[in-house]
Formats: C-alpha cells, sequence, structure tokens
C-alpha cells in the first residue's frame, strides 16, 4: 500500500467522524474536515484536483459554519433566549453524555436548558416554549451544518474518484 492510498484512507475516516461531528457535538466536526481536505490535498497525490477539492470543499464548511452559527443565533436572539442558557444546556449536555448511554447529550441539554429558562422567567410554561424554541433552532443550525458538511464529503469522494481515473 502506497502513503498517499494510507493519506486517502486515514483523510476518509476522519472526514466521516467530521460528518458525524457536526450532529454529535463531542465530536470534532467542520472543522476536521476542512483540515482532512487540505491534509489530502497536500499529501493525498491528487495534484491539482486535490487543491480544487479543497477549495470547494472548504467552501462548503465555512458555509456550513457560518449558516449553523447565524441562523442558530438569530432564533435565539428572536426569542430572547440568553447565551448563558444555552451554556447550561451544555454543561449538562455533556454531563448527561457520560450519566446516560446514547441520549444523555439531548436529555441533558434539554434539562439544562429547561432549568436556566424556569430560573430566568420563573414561570414553567414559558420556560418550556423558549427552550422548545431554542431546541428547535440549535436542530435547525446543526440540519444546515450536516448538509453542507455532507457536501463536502460528496466533493472529496467526487476528488477520490476522479484522482484514480486519471
Amino acid at each position: 500500500m502506497n502513503p498517499q492510498t494510507v493519506v486517502t484512507v486515514l483523510c476518509g475516516l476522519a472526514i466521516l467522524v467530521g460528518v458525524a461531528g457536526t450532529i454529535i457535538p463531542v465530536l470534532p466536526g467542520s472543522i476536521l474536515i476542512g483540515l482532512s481536505l487540505l491534509a489530502w490535498a497536500i499529501w493525498g497525490g491528487a495534484g491539482t484536483t486535490g487543491w480544487v477539492v479543497f477549495g470547494v470543499g472548504l467552501l462548503f464548511v465555512l458555509a456550513g459554519m457560518a449558516a449553523s452559527a447565524v441562523l442558530t443565533g438569530r432564533k435565539l436572539k428572536q426569542h430572547n433566549i440568553p447565551s448563558r442558557s444555552v451554556m447550561a444546556g451544555l454543561v449538562l449536555g455533556v454531563a448527561g453524555l457520560f450519566l446516560i448511554p446514547v441520549v444523555g447529550l439531548v436529555v441533558g441539554f434539554a434539562a439544562g436548558l429547561l432549568a436556566s429558562e424556569f430560573h430566568r422567567t420563573r414561570t414553567f410554561r414559558a420556560a418550556v416554549a423558549s427552550s422548545w424554541a431554542a431546541l428547535k433552532a440549535t436542530g435547525l443550525g446543526m440540519i444546515v451544518e450536516f448538509g453542507l458538511a455532507c457536501l463536502a464529503a460528496s466533493t472529496w469522494v467526487l476528488g477520490v474518484w476522479v484522482a484514480a481515473v486519471s
């Protein structure tokens, strides 16, 4: 097995982890995809194709990260949800990841968000409404980033195919 094949396989695995990381916040996400595309462009032996794939894939990665941040931030601002509530959700989400297998991250994030919003609003109904809005905003951002990460991964797959054929 030649070094370019090893680099291609390792980059492919890293890109898969990166795509999963856009949905599972504990894993590295879009940044790992961008770094993997760069590594493949440098050491993958694809020449110009590698750099074109890196450029196009990086555009998808950056668009996904920006869209996720903008969409989520705008929705949170619309519903007047402070970043402190999201941080409480993240902290309990990470704790939940270790306490409850498989679904602990989601359960912990939702519980932390709800607790923080209840503390802020002092009414359960308002806390549930704002927490639900924050969960939908976060989910929308994740879906958009996941879609664009999949496009970046598809660009890489197409680049690998083009490099193999030529």
